[in-house]
């Protein structure tokens, strides 16, 4: 049997170097030894034999050391630490000693990196673990994890025990805080509820009405029509609508009635509309105001305006924006509201463009010119005092969305414009008119066509077919960055966009691809909106996504909004959108595209309620808690059969809320200013937004999150990239509560500056073009 040269020179160097291999090593360093053998020769040196088994065996080093790790509960120790450890290790056959060296001193190069101070380095460390799922159990790991990081920055042995100490007592304080906290929390959530159910016990039916205010059923029907006579609560039972009152603010009305009887004229019900920001306004009014069922009412300004509404509809790339942008350019004074903030800083681009200086507010961001009549915000940062003469507001679509649609109520009911220009997809038409129906303003609808011709792909394209300006779409972090690895293997230059990555990366990503420094970009459906990406073909690779409830197909609005990024106007006389070989059905897509607008099962808009109408409900409840008010608000304010409104799910709003209960000396403003902060909560937000308001409570300054000393952004792996996300949303958070609380929150400019470091360095990592495994 003829022996292939690899073979020959193993057996060989296996003889010199007296070691063994196993079956499963013999087959994948035949392939090592094959592409380092010489041309003609069958021969490597020990050396080059040692080193290539090394690499065979690193596979089952690490494995080793990750067993270890979880026996010994280190979280704190990195797939990426022990990569590093076992990639210094160049004996074949290492003793568990010198295993352990190597880890430790990789562990202790990358902690020394993660903090310029061995309390910074823990903190960093500690809140990284926590925000990736991996939370430090029991004081012994807590002491390990210290002595680790005490180590790496060789402290003393005398300061070492000093820290640790100093450690474990600092978490074992925090975490009995946190229990206290939670038990308040508790008790407190528990007599609201008890409250609640008392109040809702004490109402009486209509029929007790006319006894009490000494008047006839009849009279009772009017006042109520009136709004002179509150309604506490409408239920539905057997079909039929039950209104029940309270009792209370019936009886305070006796006084009432003479003046009533005496022919005063009610007020017109359609301008019926009360200022919420004079907090001494009577309980009867709550219910029609506050209360949410006369919601347009509560927008003072814009219904004292006389206002028109356009309704701008059309596909991507039909020019809606510039249809609009034209008309406030050419007025006066104007509001341009975007989904996002990076929508919002292109209308400010635009706007200047035209020779218009505009100002910008986000969540996280100000950007104010002195005399300036112009504003580029995002959708939850529309002012509604001062009137303008136009606005414009992008992405109408989101009315519908559980968690934002409400903004786009406010913002549409709210803007105080003469004329308001309200642009979408056509799926948006019958709830905006719906609104302008409850604001009583006239409407008129623009449509408009696509500028640029859109086809679906013939067929099925595979991935080896991928061509310079391909989008190829996926719907999750993980997807994205396996695309990514898999393209950058091929031979492909890549850029990437994704729902983690802040607005200043994502704009780096996209000009990387349109200046052709990249030539295939792979994104999420982040793309949809905003970003004007030079993009030739969209590419699904897949037909389902995870839209956090459970996995399904896309719709065909989703279909559309990315699909119509293909074939910008200017660039591609024509866009294509396809499917990715294997992804699924190949006329999905088309089928897709064609269908016609979605209609909408309920056009009532949602709502939800503001700081004013927060406080208007706690004095009409007598509570200072924020629970309280949202309970009440839920369960007796706005019922769920409203002819005319939805209250939007708040889902996290309550859970914030029901966290601060246990936070005692926060103003009901400020705890709800809390409670709309954006956070993640897959990330630990709101366990550390609590811990934020409770050192607020006592007076504390909060100290703006630290991303430590960033590694190489070349030698970056996945999950460095993953953590830097995530701190960046921490820097987030701490940057929109610095805006509202600057006394509490100081040196936003520092704060400023360290989010802009991070971002630099995730785009530098993202730019990297040669493969790693890690990614």
């Amino acid at each position: 049997m003829n022996l292939s040269p690899a073979k020959i020179a193993i057996d060989q160097a296996l003889q010199e170097t007296s070691l063994s291999l196993t079956p499963q090593e013999e087959p994948r360093l035949l392939k090592l030894v094959a592409r380092n053998l010489q041309p003609d020769t069958n021969h490597i040196t020990a050396a080059t034999f040692i080193k290539l088994l090394c690499i065979i065996r690193r596979k089952e080093w690490a494995k080793r050391l990750n067993r270890q790790i979880q026996q010994e509960n280190k979280p704190w120790i990195q797939s990426e630490d022990i990569a590093w450890a076992v990639s210094f290790v160049h004996e074949p056959e290492p003793s568990e000693d010198a295993l352990q060296s190597a880890l430790q001193q990789a562990l202790h190069t990358r902690l020394r990196q993660n903090g310029k101070s061995p309390i910074d380095c823990f903190q960093t460390l500690y809140t990284d673990l926590i925000d990736s799922g991996k939370p430090i159990i029991g004081t012994k790991a807590l002491r390990l994890m210290a002595q680790d990081v005490a180590i790496a920055f060789g402290l003393e042995s005398n300061d070492t025990e000093q820290f640790i100490e100093e450690i474990v007592y600092q978490e074992q304080k925090q975490q009995q805080k946190d229990q206290e906290i939670q038990q308040t929390a508790r008790d407190r959530k528990r007599d609201e509820i008890k409250k609640q159910k008392e109040w809702e016990s004490s109402l009486v039916s209509f029929k007790e009405i006319p006894p009490l205010l000494h008047c006839s059923h009849k009279e009772v029907l009017r006042w109520i029509a009136e709004n002179k006579i509150p309604v506490a609560q409408k239920i539905k039972k057997h079909g039929k609508e039950i209104w029940r009152f309270d009792p209370k603010e019936i009886k305070a009305l006796r006084s009432q009635i003479s003046n009533w009887r005496d022919g005063t004229p009610a007020k017109d019900k359609k301008n019926a509309y009360i200022n919420l920001g004079d907090l001494n306004i009577k309980n009867k009014v709550i219910a029609s105001v506050a209360a949410m069922d006369r919601y347009a009412g509560h927008f003072v300004t814009a219904r004292s305006l006389k206002r028109r509404i356009t309704i701008v509809t059309g596909p991507t790339n039909s020019g809606k924006s510039y249809t609009a942008l034209k008309t406030m350019a050419e007025s006066e004074s104007g509001i341009a509201l975007a989904p996002l903030r990076l929508l919002a800083h292109e209308f400010k681009e635009a706007l200047s463009e035209r020779n218009i200086a505009a100002s910008l507010k986000t969540g996280e961001e100000r950007q104010l010119i002195p005399n300036s009549r112009f504003l580029a915000a995002t959708v939850e940062m529309c002012p509604m005092d001062n009137p303008v003469d136009v606005a414009l507001i992008d992405e109408a679509q989101m009315l519908t969305d559980p968690d934002r649609g409400a903004a786009w109520t406010a913002a549409i009911m709210g803007v105080p414009a003469r004329h308001v220009y309200v642009l979408g997809s056509p799926e948006c038409i019958p709830i905006v008119k719906n609104i302008a129906r409850l604001c009583d303003d006239p409407w008129e609808e623009i449509s408009l066509q696509r500028k640029s011709a859109l086809q679906t792909a013939s067929s099925p394209i595979g991935i080896n077919r991928l061509q310079a300006g391909d989008a190829l779409i996926a719907f999750s972090r993980r997807e994205v960055l396996d695309l990514r690895a898999i393209l950058m293997q091929k031979g492909h230059s890549v850029a990437v966009i994704y729902g983690a990555l802040s607005p200043e990366v994502r704009r780096a990503e996209a000009k990387r691809f349109n200046d052709g420094q990249a030539d295939i970009l792979i994104a999420t459906d982040a793309i949809g909106m905003g970003l004007n990406l030079s993009i030739k073909r969209i590419i699904f690779s897949t037909i389902y996504k995870f839209d956090g409830t459970s996995r399904r197909m896309l719709t065909s609005q989703e279909v559309k909004q990315i699909g119509g990024r293909a074939g910008r106007y200017g660039k591609h006389e024509t866009g294509t959108v396809g499917l990715l070989a294997g992804a699924g059905d190949p006329d999905f897509i088309r089928r897709q595209l064609e269908a016609p607008p979605e209609e909408q099962k309920d056009l009532r808009p949602l709502v939800q309620p503001d700081s004013a109408i927060v406080q208007l409900i706690a004095n009409e409840i007598n509570s200072d808690s924020l629970f309280g008010v949202l309970t009440r608000l839920k369960r007796a304010v706005l019922r769920s059969d409203d002819p005319n409104y939805r209250l939007a799910p708040m889902e996290e709003t309550f859970a914030i809320a029901s966290a601060l209960e246990g936070v005692q000396g926060l103003e009901l403003r400020d705890r709800w200013t809390y409670s709309v902060c954006p956070v993640d909560d897959r990330d630990n937000g709101i366990q550390r937004l609590i811990r934020w308001a409770a050192d607020h409570a006592s007076g504390k300054t909060i100290a703006a999150p630290s991303t430590g000393k960033l590694p190489s952004p070349s030698n970056a792996s996945r999950q460095e990239l993953e953590r830097a996300e995530k701190r960046h949303k921490r820097l987030v958070a701490w940057r929109w509560l610095s805006l509202r609380f600057p006394d509490i929150y100081p040196d936003l400019e520092a704060a400023e500056k360290t989010t802009r470091e991070l971002n630099d360095w995730i785009e530098s990592v993202l730019r990297q073009q040669r493969r790693k495994n890690e990614l």
